[in-house]
């Protein structure tokens, strides 16, 4: 199962990862005031939260990469022009 690791001291609870997360995995906690891993069964190594994250507070472990063109910079810069 892949792992998922919120670095506590990170987080700044901007619920980013929660509103992008396509699998609904991670979650807000009113109390402590940041996002914690509610389901990381569901979780599809998509790596969008970690992707997205603007303090890099979402880290992954054991789990099989496979390679995204959209994640892929030089591909991405190249693209731009037809988007």
């Amino acid at each position: 199962m892949i792992s998922i690791t919120i670095h506590e001291q990170a987080c700044r609870g901007c619920q980013m990862c929660v509103d992008v997360c396509p699998t609904k995995v991670l979650s807000f906690d009113d109390d402590k005031r940041l996002c914690v891993v509610q389901t990381p069964q569901d979780c599809i190594a998509c790596l969008t939260c970690s992707y997205l994250c603007p303090s890099g507070a979402i880290s992954h472990a054991d789990y099989h990469t496979v390679k995204n063109f959209y994640r892929d910079l030089a591909f991405g810069s190249r693209m731009s022009r037809f988007l």
